[in-house]
């Protein structure tokens, strides 16, 4: 395991990355972008041209308090009205879980986009199946704080899940970093040996067949 210090420690660890792997001046699209917190770095420190797309009313609403372009409305049904190559990159952070239509969702990302960034939270983490197998429950964890009948979650990912995907999928990994977070996800360090079970994140840069 591997220590990745970044200066802008206020933001989240697996945002952190994300950022890193952005090239100054790029055209980016986050797609469920929260509050802004990556594309308000990245347009702050890279001079990206950014824009965003998210769900929730007020989350979008803050964004715009903050100066940014971001569109209120479903990921799924923005991403239709994009030409080709439109980005440079398009980002899909900690969203994946919560789609329905994962492998069409990806198709249309790869198609606006030159590059894909996509990052999940691991079910397969030791401590996620630790506590499935001794207390029978779903698990409940910082990464995944929501119950079975409130959760957003549709869907359990594992990393291993994810690279077996892009095999039969219309995409390829072109880079990939799994993460155990700490403080809230603030810091964190890269998992080498024995990612699947180690790690809390799977992040992944995917590109086009």
């Amino acid at each position: 395991m591997s220590t990745v210090k970044f200066k802008n420690n206020g933001m989240r660890y697996d945002l952190q990355i994300i950022a890193s792997w952005i090239e100054p001046g790029s055209r980016v699209l986050d797609l469920g972008c929260g509050e802004g917190e990556l594309l308000y770095h990245l347009k702050t420190h890279k001079q990206v041209i950014g824009t965003g797309v998210e769900r929730e009313e007020s989350k979008a609403v803050r964004c715009i308090e903050k100066g940014l372009p971001v569109l209120q409305g479903d990921i799924n049904i923005e991403v239709k009205d994009y030409p080709d190559n439109s980005f440079d990159y398009v980002i899909l952070s900690q969203t994946l879980q919560q789609v329905y239509q994962p492998e069409e969702l990806i198709r249309s990302l790869l198609r606006i986009g030159k590059r894909g960034i996509v990052s999940f939270p691991n079910f397969s983490h030791w401590k996620i199946r630790l506590q499935l197998a001794l207390t029978g429950y779903a698990p409940h964890s910082r990464q995944l704080p929501y119950h079975w009948y409130n959760t957003p979650n549709i869907r359990v990912i594992t990393i291993k899940d994810f690279k077996k995907f892009s095999k039969k999928g219309a995409f390829k990994i072109l880079k990939e970093v799994a993460i155990n977070t700490n403080s809230r996800d603030k810091r964190g360090n890269i998992v080498n040996f024995l990612p699947n079970a180690r790690a809390t994140y799977g992040i992944f840069l995917i590109g086009k067949k």
